[in-house]
């Protein structure tokens, strides 16, 4: 089954609503009505900074806090801050592809869904690869 336009998807007819967005966020699914947004936010162009936004989206209370609650100078408090948001961004570009795998299968699409782009890609590499290293 195939989601991209081929099929005949308008990406982006559905989109979430703020609140919706907050809890997909958070790790809750969308309705099936939103899934050709879904398949786009995860497989297309920006998907990389798209993924590190909402993983860091769980964490804003956190990162205000330690500006808030924990005492010190400003900047003390504004480097923790900094530290936390690079161990986060650094774990959660570590498990992209996991986390992105579980949100496609979580959403009725495919674990190993791609954009167009990227899987004519792959196949031109694997063609490139056994054109050069097929046993003769």
């Amino acid at each position: 089954m195939s989601y991209g336009r081929e099929a005949g998807m308008s990406f982006g007819t559905t989109r979430p609503t703020p609140w919706q967005w907050i809890g997909y966020a958070f790790g809750r699914s969308l309705p099936a009505t939103m899934r050709a947004w879904v398949a786009r936010d995860l497989t297309g162009r920006n998907r990389v900074v798209r993924h590190l936004l909402r993983s860091l989206a769980p964490f804003v209370p956190i990162f205000v806090a330690f500006v808030v609650l924990l005492p010190g100078a400003l900047w003390l408090r504004g480097a923790t801050m900094l530290l936390g948001v690079l161990l986060a961004l650094f774990y959660s570009a570590a498990y992209m592809n996991q986390n992105r795998a579980k949100r496609l299968y979580q959403h009725g699409l495919p674990a190993d869904l791609e954009d167009d782009q990227r899987r004519a890609r792959h196949v031109a590499e694997r063609d490139a690869y056994l054109a050069a290293h097929r046993p003769a």
